[in-house]
């Protein structure tokens, strides 16, 4: 069983680290932020003082948290992760975070012996708690293979996309996908109501033909019932969509439909949803349009 370093425990974090731990891994976790969760504390969960402290303990360092400035800090501060690997360690970063700052990390960790992985998921609490994860992964293959029986304990489709940075490129294309997808079916449900129909007939109508996706199924419910807790909150999902605004700004590309998700994504921040699951994009559309399709 490996040695694990574990640095971020939210909403994704914490299960994906409990996984870990019922496949029998030792985990340790850094505490220079908040104290860990105290059900993630034992005889195979040990609390430290910083990140350098993990790093120095554990063979696999993981990091699970918001942003590229979160995980610039728990890299690089002082006693960050930097200061306690070398040879022989993997660090992997389960981050959603920039592809371009992302091979800058990575050239920087690995000048000091060790491997790095960017790895970051896709599937939300639901699949961090089943253990049912995509984890879309840039690195040498040699570290990756290393590490696969750590992706196998936290997600079932593994996928190595390429070098350092391609994992990170995969998950800003998901997050594109799922953004686009989410809008699609808020706009069809509330053009349904909007029409006289119901939209939960509607839906249930839509998903047995093309339309049908993990989206209608799952995003198409919350909007229909107003459940929106988080999920996957919108202003972590307008977090990707800049990722990929401004990588397609490097690339001078032009991304309409992202540029227009992002917009009403916006649109529910404005009105106080930042914090809502990101199936509430419905919300900012209800409130251009004044108009809700559940009556409320």
């Amino acid at each position: 069983m490996a040695k694990i370093g574990f640095i971020g425990t939210g909403i994704m974090g914490k299960p994906m680290a409990q996984n870990l731990q019922k496949a029998g891994h030792t985990l340790f976790f850094s505490e220079h932020f908040d104290k860990a969760p105290a059900d993630l504390l034992g005889d195979n969960g040990i609390g430290l003082a910083n990140p350098r402290e993990v790093a120095q303990e554990a063979e696999f360092i993981i990091i699970m948290v918001p942003d590229t400035p979160q995980v610039e800090d728990v890299l690089f501060r002082k006693d960050g992760v930097v200061e306690g690997v070398g040879a022989g360690k993997v660090v992997i970063d389960m981050s959603s975070i920039s592809p371009t700052a992302t091979k800058v990390f990575a050239d920087k960790i690995k000048a000091t012996g060790a491997a790095y992985l960017d790895a970051p998921v896709s599937g939300g609490e639901v699949g961090a708690k089943a253990a049912t994860l995509s984890i879309m992964i840039g690195g040498c293959e040699k570290a990756f293979e290393r590490a696969l029986p750590l992706f196998q304990a936290m997600g079932k489709n593994i996928t190595r996309v390429g070098g350092n940075g391609d994992g990170q490129t995969a998950k800003v294309a998901n997050q594109i996908i799922v953004a686009l997808n989410i809008q699609a079916v808020a706009e069809a449900l509330l053009f349904a109501a909007k029409n006289g129909a119901d939209p939960a007939k509607v839906r249930e109508a839509l998903m047995g033909g093309f339309a049908g996706s993990k989206i209608l199924e799952v995003h198409g419910e919350r909007m229909i019932k107003g459940t929106f807790d988080p999920g996957f909150r919108i202003s972590l999902h307008q977090k990707d969509l800049n990722l990929a605004l401004a990588g397609a700004k490097e690339l001078g590309l032009n991304l309409p439909n992202t540029a227009n998700a992002q917009q009403v994504f916006s649109t529910c921040a404005a009105i106080g949803g930042s914090n809502w699951d990101h199936s509430a994009l419905i919300k900012g559309l209800e409130h251009m349009a004044n108009f809700n399709i559940r009556g409320e």
